[in-house]
């Protein structure tokens, strides 16, 4: 009986883990940074840029400029008011529309 006490203390010994090298922690935690940088040049940074790109669209719209809204109407760009802009829909309509609304701008020659 004190041989078997022997044995299974010595293999509950050798199966303790030793502390862990920075390496091997560094290697376990690798694929997940890969993940995580992947992740962010495939969906974030793209997002980001064609934020900028579209801010930079509604910062140069003019008088005259021919716009689409989000809602569907096309418009040509009569007055602007800081976030507000007043397109004429025809001879005898206006409509005010949030600058943020804008789809798609056609600069007028």
């Amino acid at each position: 009986m004190d041989s078997a006490f022997a044995q299974t203390t010595q293999v509950a010994t050798k199966a303790a883990p030793g502390p862990a090298s920075p390496i091997a922690a560094f290697i376990s935690f690798a694929p997940f940074l890969a993940i995580m940088v992947l992740f962010y040049f495939l969906m974030i940074y793209p997002q980001g840029k064609e934020k900028k790109k579209k801010e930079a669209m509604l910062n140069a719209i003019q008088r005259g400029d021919r716009v689409l809204t989000r809602g569907g109407l096309y418009g040509t760009v009569a007055d602007i008011k800081e976030q507000v802009l007043i397109l004429k829909i025809n001879e005898n309509n206006k409509v005010e529309v949030d600058r943020s609304y804008i789809e798609t701008v056609q600069k007028s020659s």
